[in-house]
């Protein structure tokens, strides 16, 4: 699935249980139907490529990572263990994922242009080195710009359509500040400015971190689907913009977004056991 802006929504990030004790009007999926439905969708790729965000963590505290050596890497792998976000999705999507929703997006997903899409987004999330993947998107849209394609605007709907709520931004600004607070309460950088002062400092920037998120999506999505028809585009722009598909797509983002949180605040309080690499 193609979530998380990708990287994929709440104006601030809801609890887990809070998520939990939303109250449903239908029954809630059981684990063998949830377990399914992450398969078919390739929400379960999605998840295991959060753990490559943790490349971003060292960038925001003006750390390089090589200087820890292996024990990066280590610290990494034990934080983002994809079982464990695994098993803490599968957790809040019995209790929150109606039957209704599941078996709507199931429906697609398993289709024949379903199926060749979440391949294509599976690869798509796989892919460690995003500054090339963004590269070729960013060529490929200005392509499309140079031949008056109508896919652009397509490609626009379906990112409007991925983040209907139009909150992704405040989802990623919330994650970076929890980080950058954890980091402080640990040690491992001395913030001279408190929670509102940074959040104040975001809205500042809001209007150019925006931008850059449109067209880092739009780059991401030129190049995830370059190889599908423009009616394949726009039949897959259709389905997301169906209600119960929305439905799917803002809990999904949100799984996503909250699971991404409490991860770098756990990150930023170990990387204090962090020893620098010697030299030997």
């Amino acid at each position: 699935m193609t979530y998380f802006a990708r990287r994929l929504a709440i104006p601030f990030l809801v609890p887990l249980a809070a998520l939990v004790l939303i109250p449903l009007q239908v029954a809630a999926a059981n684990r063998d139907r949830v377990e399914a439905f992450l398969t078919t969708t390739g929400f379960d790729v999605a998840l295991e490529s959060i753990a490559l965000a943790s490349g971003s963590a060292p960038q925001m505290l003006g750390i390089d990572p090589d200087g820890f050596g292996s024990d990066w890497t280590r610290l990494t792998e034990e934080v983002f263990d994809t079982v464990d976000m695994h098993e803490t999705a599968v957790a809040i999507l019995e209790q929150t994922l109606s039957d209704e929703a599941l078996g709507h997006a199931v429906e697609f997903y398993a289709s024949d242009l379903g199926q060749r899409l979440v391949e294509a987004e599976n690869a798509s999330h796989l892919i460690d080195d995003d500054e090339a993947k963004q590269l070729e998107g960013q060529e490929i849209v200005a392509g499309l710009i140079q031949n008056g394609s109508q896919r652009v605007e397509s490609l626009k709907r379906m990112n409007r359509a991925i983040d209907s709520t139009g909150t992704a931004l405040r989802a990623l600004q919330e994650i970076q500040l929890r980080f950058l607070l954890a980091a402080s309460a640990s040690g491992v950088i001395d913030l001279q400015l408190g929670a509102d002062e940074l959040r104040q400092m975001m809205k500042r920037n809001e209007t150019a971190m925006r931008q850059s998120l449109h067209l880092s999506a739009l780059a991401g999505a030129a190049y995830t689907y370059q190889d599908f028809s423009d009616s394949d585009v726009d039949a897959y722009v259709e389905a997301l913009e169906q209600p119960l598909m929305q439905e799917v797509y803002e809990l999904l983002n949100a799984i996503q977004y909250e699971i991404m949180a409490m991860k770098f605040e756990i990150l930023a309080a170990r990387m204090a056991d962090l020893h620098p690499a010697q030299d030997i």
